[in-house]
């Protein structure tokens, strides 16, 4: 009689689960200590903003593994060979390390991967509960408890991005969707944070709503979203170094380039579209483009520090884009004459979850129209005869 094999083990899941629970213990017990006797939106608001600043410290976790080479640490999923912790997985990881010692699997690199996942995991956790306290509040709140349920469903989806990064072996276009999938977390969790905040304490004053400041607002972001998404295909192709010197690349100002292969986006890590190594031209192509970008960009978030500072209320905001387009330019630089150093390397990708995070800020506090307030029932008086 034959034993029944199940068509998936759930135990890596659920004991994965586990881990990103105990992570979320520390948290939501500091924030039920700290946030004793206040109202629940304070509460939501407190819980929010841990869970932005934990999001965005695992986004510079994300950045320092994928520069470590770590990212296929272990190389199934959800857990490491099966096991929850390189631990149970030490006789694995010992005969690929063996056979390949600078290869992908190593005792350290499997630690990095799951450190990721155990906080990606944690991070989902706080979401959740934030999203389970806003429904039970909603009515005592008056908030809308959707913006915490989205923020859910999209960490779900980031998960399944994560998963995908292992098992379609670094695959550079699902590699920079989740990064790009971090980057909308980190909006979305700012977006509410200061969503729970004006519930939590007084309303915000109204701003003067200026067209022109909106629209430049959007051109701006869309700048940064796709420089951040070019940045993204730099460092998953491996492509920082194509250009060793700066201003000019290899000697010239505009090199040898494979614009086709180079964005040719459906390919496997160090291929073209045919199958045959990606060849050096696309790799500065790839290089040049955002090197080039990057030139615009800082000149719109130039303009848009300039609009912001002439608004008495933007001006810390227009000092924090200020001081982050100068820790983007230093860290970039930083990439390419100092060979690809690996603190440069996550700093530039904390300066732009920083460049994120302050914009979504800007909009949601500031820039957004608001909704006009409502216009009191007019009384019906009744004639007398």
């Amino acid at each position: 009689m034959t034993q029944a094999v199940p068509l998936y083990d759930l135990g890596p899941a659920a004991q994965l689960m586990g881990m990103g629970l105990l992570v979320a213990v520390g948290p939501l017990v500091w924030v039920l200590w700290k946030s004793r006797g206040v109202t629940p939106a304070r509460r939501l608001h407190l819980l929010s903003v841990l869970t932005l600043f934990l999001t965005f410290d695992l986004v510079l976790f994300g950045a320092f593994t994928r520069l470590t080479d770590s990212g296929l640490g272990c190389p199934d999923w959800p857990g490491c060979y099966g096991h929850v912790s390189p631990l149970g997985a030490a006789g694995h990881i010992e005969q690929a390390q063996t056979a390949l010692p600078s290869g992908p699997v190593t005792h350290g690199k499997a630690w990095v991967e799951m450190i990721h996942r155990y906080l990606a995991t944690g991070v989902g956790v706080l979401i959740l509960s934030m999203t389970v306290y806003a429904w039970a509040h909603r009515l005592r709140l008056s908030l809308s408890p959707w913006w915490p349920t989205l923020t859910l469903i999209w960490v779900c989806v980031q998960g399944a991005f994560g998963a995908l990064t292992v098992t379609m072996k670094l695959f550079p276009a699902i590699v920079t969707l989740h990064l790009l999938g971090g980057m909308v977390l980190l909006a979305l969790l700012r977006r509410q944070s200061v969503h729970f905040e004006t519930a939590a304490f007084a309303p915000r004053k109204p701003l003067h709503h200026d067209t022109g400041l909106v629209r430049l607002w959007w051109c701006v972001s869309a700048l940064v979203w796709g420089q951040i998404a070019l940045g993204g295909w730099v460092s998953t192709n491996y492509a920082v170094l194509a250009c060793a010197e700066f201003p000019s690349c290899q000697g010239t100002w505009w090199p040898d380039m494979n614009f086709a292969d180079g964005f040719s986006l459906w390919r496997a890590l160090g291929m073209d579209a045919h199958g045959q190594p990606l060849a050096f031209e696309a790799l500065t192509a790839i290089h040049y483009v955002h090197r080039l970008s990057a030139y615009v960009v800082l000149s719109a978030l130039v303009w848009l520090v300039w609009r912001l500072s002439r608004v008495p209320a933007l001006r810390r905001p227009a000092g924090w884009l200020a001081f982050l387009a100068v820790w983007q330019f230093a860290t970039g630089l930083s990439n390419v004459v100092l060979d690809w150093p690996l603190l440069a390397a996550v700093s530039h990708t904390g300066g732009a979850a920083g460049l994120v995070t302050v914009l979504a800020g800007v909009w949601s506090g500031a820039v957004a129209p608001r909704a006009k307030p409502p216009v009191p029932p007019v009384k019906s008086h009744r004639l007398h005869t």
